[in-house]
């Protein structure tokens, strides 16, 4: 009986933890369903969105459904990075200049930044350098770089997608079922709840 008790006090100290390992090895448990309306576009527009990735992101609709196809693939913040990016460029208020810069580059840019994009090192820290007085041209050489990544890669994915060829081909929308990954559980969080966990077995 006594056993039973040590052993049900161990499980209760770490049940945040062994949460946290059964949420990164299974997913959260809820599938988030996309509730977004329903695109309609002709299968004739939608094929043009193949000619050129330029084409596909000039057009509201193309645009909106390779955002969603992003999100079935966890890396959104891609073309949210390149949409916040061509916002800036409208700025005109040098007040607003220095507001969206900083929104941008503590939402993309930073390290830990909770919709980091992937961007080398020496670009990150020029924009870290000039983020105290940007100019409407702060983010080019990142955008060029995030929009290159998107049209030699995912942009190629999206033209095989199911997403893309319903449309081409005047089908249905099938929903979209995603599961969230979680960007705050770190590797060393990861390591501190395997070696709790160890004295369940």
């Amino acid at each position: 009986m006594e056993t039973s008790l040590v052993f049900f006090s161990q499980l209760i100290m770490c049940e945040p933890k062994a949460k946290t390992i059964f949420k990164l090895i299974h997913g959260s448990g809820k599938e988030e369903t996309s509730k977004e309306a329903k695109i309609r576009v002709s299968p004739e527009e939608a094929i043009k969105w193949g000619e050129s990735f330029d084409k596909l992101l000039s057009h509201k609709d193309g645009l909106e459904t390779f955002t969603r196809f992003l999100k079935t693939e966890f890396s959104e913040e891609n073309i949210e990075f390149w949409i916040a990016c061509e916002d800036f460029k409208k700025s005109k208020d040098p007040q607003q200049i220095i507001r969206k810069a900083k929104a941008i580059y503590e939402k993309f840019i930073q390290n830990d930044a909770p919709q980091e994009v992937n961007l080398d090192f020496h670009t990150k820290e020029i924009i870290s350098k000039s983020i105290t007085q940007p100019t409407l041209q702060s983010f080019d050489v990142a955008q060029s770089r995030v929009y290159q990544l998107m049209e030699q890669d995912s942009y190629m994915r999206f033209l095989k997608s199911d997403i893309y060829l319903d449309l081409t081909k005047g089908r249905s929308q099938r929903p979209t079922n995603l599961r969230r990954r979680s960007r705050s559980f770190t590797y060393n969080e990861f390591q501190d709840a395997k070696s709790d966990v160890a004295i369940w077995l």
